[in-house]
C-alpha cells in the first residue's frame, strides 16, 4: 500500500504540473456583489425566482451497477444504496457508480442523476452553473440546496447571488452516494432547500490506485489520481485532478484547474469517522450570453464576444469532519467545517447601456470565512407499543464576508459602487418523528425554528449599514402508506424559507444615484405539498410519480450588478414528476424522466404598465415588457431518457438525451425561449486487469441552440437606438430617458458547444 501512495502522489503531483501555475492574485481595488446573470433589466423582472417545493421516502431499489465508467472499486460510508431510506415519492438515492457511468462534461453534471434537474453554464466554466428544478430557475443555488460530506456549498449573501453554489471543486470520481431532496417537507433542511436539497458523501477508500488522463476537442485535458491505503487504525485516501480547457469559443477560455483532496476516515459502518481536507483553484476567461441581433448582424459570430476580457478566478480551501454513532437504541451524527474561498468575476451583460464610452463591464468580488455544526441524537423505542424513532438536532453556521462592486473597464478599475463587510450568523433546532402505526402505515412529523442575524458595515455610504435579526418556524408532516403490491404511497406537506442578502436587508440607499430603495425582509416563507406513488410492481422496474405544489410569499433579490434590491410578487407552481429505472438483465439499464410545472406569479404589478406606458412609441425598447403573469426563466417541460449496456468487464456504452423545454423570458411571454435537446454518448472497454479505454461524445447531433436564454434591454453601438440616445457633439438625446435606460429589448443567448469528443485512457494499480 505504501507503493500505491507513493504512486498516487506521483500522479498527483504530475497532474499539478501539467498546467501552468494560477496566479489568483486580489486585485488592489475591492469591489461587490450578487445577481441574476441577467443583469437588472429596467422592467421586467430577470431570471431568478422564488423558492419551490418537494421532497422525500420510500425504499428505492438501485440493481447492479451497469457500466460503470469510474472504474473504481471503493468502500464508502452507504455502500449499499437500495436500503437508503426516502419518505417521499420524490426522494432518491443514487450510488457513485452509477453516476460516475454517465458522460459528464462539467463536474456539476453529476448532479442531473436528480430527475428533473438540469445544470447549465452561461460563462466559462470556473463560475458556478445555473440550476432549474420544478418550474424554478434557481440561478447559481438559490433554494437548492447542496452540501458535500455535511459541508454546505451555497453561499449567502454572496457577490454574484444569494446562494451562490460553486460545484467545480468536486471530483465525480470521489462520489459515494448522492441523496436527492425535493420539497420543503424535512426538518432537517434549512435555507436554500425549499426547491431541493442534493447530498453528496464521498468515498473513504479505493480498491486499487488509479490513475486517468483525458484528452479531448477544443484544448481539454484532464489528469487524475486516487489512492487509498492503512493509515494507523484508518485509511487515508488522497486524489488530485488538474484541468486545462479553451472551448470552442473565438476567445478561449484558457481555463487552468488544480483539485485535491486528503481525506482519512476510521471506523465501521455502525460507529465510523472521518477528516477531510479539500483544496481548489482555478482561472479562466468567458465568453457570456449575447444578443441575438449581434449574431443575425454578423458583428460576432455564434461563439463570439461582445467583451472577450470577461472571465474570472477562483480558490477554495476547507476541513470538515463526520461522525457517526448507531446502536439498537439510538444514532448520533455530527458534521463540522471551516471553508475559505475567494471569487473574482468580470461580466459585461449590457454591453453599452449606461456607458457609451467605456462600455458596462463590472466587476464583482467575494472573500470569506465561514464555520459551521450540524448535529443531532436519534431516540429509538417504542411510545404506546408503537415504534417510534425521534431526531432532535441543532444547526449553526457564522459567515464573515467581504463583499464588492465596481464598474470597470478590461478588468481595469475606475470607480466602485459598493464595498462591505458582512457578518452573518444562523442558529437552528429541530426535531422530526417518525412513528410506525402498522407494518403498512408510517407518519412523519417534524418542526424546525431558524434564528438569523447580521451585520452590514457599508464602507462608502453608512447610509447602508445597520444590523438585523429574524426568526422563523417551519412545521413538516407526511404520511407513507404501504406497500400494497410492491407500492406506497407519500403524502407531504411543510413549510421552508429562503434568507435574502443582508446588504438587501438593511440597504436604505441606491449605490448608483442616492435614490430611497426599499429593503428586503430577511427570510421568507415558502409552502409546499406533494401526492406520491413508488411502485416496483413489474419485476426490474422501478417508477414513481408525485404531483406537487409550491408557492413562495416573494421573490426580492439583490441585484449584484446595480448593488440593489428589486422585489417581485409571490408565486405559486405546480406540476407533476415522473420517474422510470428498469433494468431486467444485468447489462442492460433503461431510465426515463418527466416533469412538468407550470409557474404563475400571483396578483397584479402597477409599475410594471406603468413602465410599459413610458416606453410608448418605440416598440424595439417596449416589447417584453407588459404586465403579465409569466415567471421568467421557469421551465415547463424539462425530460430526459438514457440507455446503458455493459458488464462490469467488457464492451460497454451508454446515450443519453436531455431535453430542455421552451421558457417564458419575460412577465408577458412575448419572448420565449428556444427548447434544447442534447444527445450525449458513450462507448468503452474495460479489461480484466482493471484498465479502461473510453470515448464520450457530447452534443452528438451537433445541435445549434441555446444553453441557455434571457430576454432584457441591451445597447450596441452598431444599434440606430444607440446614437439616438448618446448623440455624437454631446447633443441632447432624442430619445426619452425611459427608451434610453431600458436599451433594445432582445433574446440574449449562450449557445450550446458543438459536437465534442474526450478519449479517456484509465489504469487500476
Amino acid at each position: 500500500m505504501h507503493r500505491s501512495l507513493l504512486l498516487s502522489a506521483g500522479i498527483a503531483l504530475a497532474a499539478m504540473l501539467a498546467v501552468p501555475a494560477i496566479s489568483l492574485a486580489q486585485p488592489a481595488t475591492i469591489l461587490s456583489p450578487v445577481e441574476v446573470d441577467a443583469p437588472k433589466p429596467r422592467v421586467s423582472t430577470p431570471a431568478r425566482q422564488p423558492s419551490s417545493a418537494n421532497h422525500r421516502r420510500v425504499t428505492p431499489r438501485m440493481a447492479a451497477p451497469v457500466a460503470v465508467a469510474s472504474g473504481i472499486g471503493s468502500n464508502n460510508p452507504a455502500a449499499n444504496v437500495a436500503q437508503l431510506p426516502v419518505s417521499a415519492a420524490s426522494e432518491k438515492n443514487i450510488g457513485g457508480a452509477e453516476v460516475n457511468a454517465r458522460p459528464l462534461s462539467r463536474p456539476a453534471e453529476a448532479l442531473e442523476v436528480a430527475p428533473g434537474l438540469i445544470i447549465t453554464q452561461h460563462s466559462g466554466d470556473g463560475k458556478a452553473n445555473q440550476y432549474f428544478l420544478r418550474g424554478v430557475n434557481l440561478d447559481h443555488g438559490t433554494d437548492l440546496a447542496i452540501s458535500i460530506d455535511g459541508m454546505p456549498v451555497n453561499m449567502r449573501t454572496h457577490g454574484h447571488g444569494q446562494g451562490y453554489a460553486d460545484m467545480n471543486f468536486l471530483i465525480p470520481e470521489l462520489i459515494s452516494v448522492v441523496n436527492v431532496r425535493k420539497g420543503p417537507y424535512y426538518a432537517d433542511e434549512g435555507d436554500f432547500s425549499s426547491v431541493g436539497a442534493i447530498h453528496v458523501s464521498l468515498i473513504d477508500s479505493v480498491a486499487k490506485t488509479m490513475a486517468s488522463i483525458t484528452s479531448g476537442s477544443f484544448g481539454y485535458n484532464r489528469a487524475f489520481g486516487v489512492t487509498s491505503g492503512k493509515a494507523g487504525d484508518g485509511n487515508l485516501l488522497v486524489a488530485a485532478e488538474a484541468q486545462i480547457y479553451n472551448g470552442p469559443w473565438d476567445d478561449p477560455d484558457k481555463l487552468k484547474k488544480l483539485n485535491a483532496v486528503v481525506r482519512y476516515s476510521q471506523g465501521t459502518p455502525e460507529s465510523n469517522f472521518s477528516l477531510t481536507g479539500m483544496a481548489y483553484a482555478n482561472r479562466w476567461n468567458s465568453t457570456d450570453q449575447v444578443p441575438l441581433r449581434a449574431i443575425n448582424s454578423g458583428q460576432i459570430g455564434l461563439y463570439g464576444a461582445l467583451d472577450p476580457s470577461d472571465g474570472g478566478n477562483a480558490e477554495r480551501f476547507s476541513i470538515s469532519g463526520r461522525y457517526r454513532d448507531s446502536d439498537s437504541t439510538g444514532a448520533s451524527k455530527l458534521d463540522f467545517y471551516a471553508i475559505k474561498s475567494r471569487l473574482n468575476l468580470w461580466n459585461n451583460f449590457t454591453f453599452f447601456l449606461s456607458d457609451p464610452v467605456n462600455g458596462d463591464q463590472f466587476h464583482q468580488y467575494d472573500d470569506r470565512v465561514l464555520g459551521g455544526i450540524n448535529a443531532s441524537h436519534t431516540f429509538k423505542g417504542t411510545v404506546g407499543g408503537f415504534r417510534t424513532e425521534t431526531e432532535i438536532g441543532v444547526q449553526s453556521r457564522y459567515d464573515d464576508i467581504r463583499v464588492a462592486l465596481g464598474n470597470t473597464v478590461r478588468r481595469e478599475f475606475p470607480s466602485t459602487t459598493r464595498s462591505d463587510l458582512v457578518k452573518e450568523a444562523s442558529a437552528s433546532i429541530f426535531v422530526q418523528n417518525t412513528t410506525w402505526w402498522t407494518d403498512w402505515l408510517r407518519s412523519n412529523v417534524g418542526w424546525r425554528g431558524d434564528y438569523y442575524n447580521a451585520s452590514v458595515n457599508s464602507l462608502f455610504n453608512a447610509a447602508n449599514s445597520g444590523t438585523a435579526n429574524a426568526t422563523i418556524g417551519s412545521p413538516k408532516a407526511g404520511l407513507v402508506v404501504g406497500p400494497f403490491a410492491k407500492t406506497e404511497l407519500f403524502i407531504n406537506a411543510g413549510e421552508g424559507f429562503h434568507s435574502n442578502d443582508a446588504r438587501g436587508v438593511t440597504i436604505k440607499e441606491s449605490p448608483s444615484d442616492g435614490s430611497p430603495v426599499d429593503a428586503s425582509p430577511f427570510l421568507v416563507k415558502t409552502r409546499g405539498a406533494e401526492v406520491g406513488l413508488r411502485t416496483k410492481l413489474i419485476p426490474g422496474l422501478s417508477s414513481s410519480i408525485a404531483l406537487f405544489t409550491l408557492e413562495s410569499a416573494s421573490e426580492i433579490l439583490f441585484v449584484g450588478d446595480a448593488g440593489d434590491t428589486e422585489g417581485s410578487r409571490p408565486s405559486r407552481r405546480i406540476g407533476f414528476e415522473w420517474t422510470n429505472d428498469y433494468r431486467p438483465v444485468s447489462w442492460l439499464s433503461l431510465e426515463a424522466d418527466l416533469a412538468m410545472t407550470r409557474a404563475r406569479f400571483r396578483g397584479s404589478n402597477a409599475d410594471q404598465a406603468a413602465a410599459y406606458a413610458e416606453l410608448d412609441g418605440y416598440p424595439a425598447s417596449q416589447i417584453g415588457n407588459a404586465p403579465g403573469n409569466f415567471i421568467p426563466g421557469a421551465p415547463n417541460m424539462i425530460a430526459s431518457a438514457g440507455i446503458r449496456l455493459g458488464e462490469a468487464k467488457g464492451w460497454f456504452g451508454a446515450l443519453r438525451y436531455r431535453y430542455f423545454g421552451p421558457r417564458p423570458l419575460t412577465e408577458d411571454a412575448a419572448f420565449i425561449s428556444p427548447a434544447t435537446g442534447l444527445l450525449n454518448g458513450q462507448v468503452g472497454y474495460r479489461i480484466d486487469n482493471g484498465w479502461r479505454v473510453q470515448l464520450d461524445a457530447f452534443n452528438i447531433l451537433n445541435s445549434r441552440s441555446d444553453q441557455i436564454t434571457y430576454a432584457y434591454g441591451s445597447l450596441l453601438k452598431t444599434d440606430s437606438l444607440f446614437a439616438a440616445c448618446f448623440p455624437t457633439g454631446g447633443g441632447a438625446p432624442s430619445a426619452p430617458a425611459a427608451v434610453c435606460q431600458t436599451g433594445i429589448m432582445d433574446r440574449i443567448l449562450h449557445p450550446v458547444e458543438p459536437l465534442a469528443l474526450r478519449v479517456t485512457v484509465a489504469g487500476a494499480f
